[in-house]
């Protein structure tokens, strides 16, 4: 036999024995084990405990995990991917072309045992398969690495759609969480001064280990929750229960209701001059606001202890004194109430936050355009003492003149400071064409014992503002905002010992008239929403409150408690 033609038997064995060992056993073992390998990347861990391999976030990050599907699947993926073609390489250059052939096969042992061939004709066989199972090696490994591509492939292809159906989760979940915001009208502001900035997004804090949340929200730390850095699971949509975890600004870092972010609010300033009597009004609202609690479906509460010990200590100032200290300090917190009708399904409830800032503070355009919160007004409360317009003051006979000044009227008239006011208000928000303004003519008492006026309580009070000389101010509101009413209040006969509950009733109108322009409609005593229409007296009050006794010094029991609204 040529040498030529045994050199082409020995290649066609070699061949015949490469592809018979590569597909009958070797390519199933490269790819078993590549296979084993880079499941074994996935895992194992224990069920229910921390991943080791998705690390705590750095300082100064968000305080939460980032979800599986936004980084730690692809690392994942990319680390059971290196695995599975370091398993091929190790198995064919260490343990089939080292181990196996060169220093078994090309010795005369065993491949899988090692042990050296008794016969010398065993030893010259094994030596001539070994270049074949070189070549079953070699094909195993090609192959495993281009199944192993393929499936790859497929695998990131699921993955892709994978993160697809999350990103969609994603939309769906902010898109619902903003599509029931803008549904219940529902647009989050701080009510701190200095602040009052709105927000998409509240600041929620883990109760367990306090770290301040900024993202809880659909997103790359989850859909459905997120996982606090302390293994703290928290819900991310206000559906799911995020309104139960303390909230902050994410502005100033101050704390906020509850409420927040779940119910609608409405931003309620009182403007009105320096001791025109915004605050003794606002305590005789808060009362008001407790006696229809008690005549209609309305429910009144606070929306945090800070409300309460503010209105429990100006219930005593008013109380002690007889009235309320001037407001002082710079811009104003708004006070925070919840008010709401209906039970279960069909209640509808308003976080009202109303603003009782300094008389000086809207004198001019200047100071006015530094009271931030007007620009998310949703109603103006505007407080009018005609005891200090000068067109009333010149009407005024001796005797009514000095009741007048023990009075203790404003320092601008009604007219002058809604002049002051109008103007920034519309350059602040732009929405003052949509807004209602309720008109409170303050110190309803000494009006009714003045002989030089009409009685504001003897029929329409726009009617007895055009009477007494102010008409441009009646027809100026009327112009300038989407509807204008008009009442006539003592703030000290619906406050303190002794306190009526009809004024009650008709101080908190104003209020009630406002909140039911956002679609909260109450009816009480007055028998329609917000009070009667044009802000004419209700059927029972009294038409000269002088005229009643008052006992300032003893408790009436229908004055409602300031603790609990």
């Amino acid at each position: 036999m040529s040498p030529e033609l045994g050199l082409q038997i020995l290649l066609y064995a070699t061949a015949v024995i490469g592809v018979a060992v590569c597909l009958g056993y070797g390519l199933w073992r490269f790819l078993g084990l590549a296979l084993q390998a880079a499941a074994s990347a996935f895992g194992p861990r224990t069920p229910g405990t921390p991943d080791p391999r998705i690390g705590a976030p750095p300082p100064g990050a968000e305080p939460a995990k980032l979800a599986y599907w936004a980084l730690q699947m692809w690392v994942d993926t990319a680390g059971a991917g290196r695995a599975a073609v370091e398993m091929v390489w190790y198995l064919l250059t260490r343990h089939w072309l080292d181990e196996m052939v060169r220093n078994r096969l090309l010795r005369g042992c065993s491949g899988y045992t090692g042990d050296e061939a008794e016969h010398w004709i065993g030893r010259l066989v094994l030596r001539l398969i070994a270049p074949g199972m070189a070549l079953a090696a070699v094909l195993s490994a090609l192959l495993a690495w281009v199944l192993l591509a393929g499936i790859a492939v497929a695998f990131a292809a699921q993955l892709v759609l994978v993160t697809v159906v999350v990103l969609a989760g994603v939309l769906a979940g902010r898109g619902v969480d903003r599509l029931w915001k803008l549904v219940r009208g529902i647009r989050m502001k701080c009510p701190y001064p200095g602040c009052y900035r709105p927000f998409p997004l509240a600041v929620y804090v883990c109760p367990d280990c306090r770290a301040a949340h900024r993202e809880l929200r659909a997103g790359r730390y989850g859909v459905v929750r997120h996982v606090c850095r302390c293994g703290r699971a928290l819900p991310t949509t206000a559906l799911a229960g995020r309104s139960k975890l303390a909230a902050r600004c994410p502005h100033c870092d101050q704390g906020l209701p509850k409420a927040v972010g779940t119910t609608r609010v409405v931003h309620l300033p009182l403007v009105g001059g320096t001791s025109a009597g915004k605050t003794m009004l606002l305590a005789a609202v808060l009362d008001g606001l407790g006696a229809w609690t008690r005549t209609s479906g309305l429910t009144v509460e606070y929306a945090s202890p800070a409300d309460r010990n503010e209105a429990t200590a100006l219930g005593r100032q008013v109380d002690a004194a007889g009235w309320a200290l001037k407001t002082q300090g710079g811009q104003p917190r708004a006070l925070m109430l919840l008010v709401g009708k209906g039970r279960g399904r069909l209640r509808r409830q308003r976080l009202l936050y109303v603003y009782d800032p300094m008389g000086e503070s809207l004198r001019d355009a200047d100071t006015t355009r530094r009271q931030q919160y007007l620009a998310h007004a949703d109603g103006v409360l505007l407080v009018a003492d005609v005891l200090a317009s000068p067109v009333v003051r010149r009407s005024l006979r001796a005797g009514d003149g000095e009741l007048a000044v023990a009075a203790r009227p404003a320092d601008l008239g009604p007219v002058e400071t809604y002049a002051g006011f109008t103007g920034e208000l519309q350059g602040l928000g732009g929405r003052r064409r949509r807004l209602g303004v309720a008109a409170v003519v303050t110190k309803r008492d000494v009006l009714d014992r003045l002989d030089s006026l009409p009685r504001p309580g003897d029929g329409p009070v726009d009617a007895w503002l055009e009477e007494i000389g102010l008409g441009d101010l009646v027809r100026s509101l009327g112009h300038d905002f989407a509807a204008a009413r008009f009442w006539a209040v003592s703030a000290r006969a619906a406050t303190g010992a002794g306190a009526l509950e009809s004024e009650q009733l008709r101080a908190a109108e104003p209020v009630l008239w406002l909140l039911s322009r956002t679609g909260l409609r109450v009816r009480g005593p007055a028998g329609s929403p917000g009070g009667p229409p044009g802000g004419r007296r209700p059927p029972g009050l009294p038409p000269r409150l002088a005229r009643l006794p008052r006992p300032r010094g003893s408790a009436d029991r229908g004055t409602p408690n300031r603790s609990s609204l």
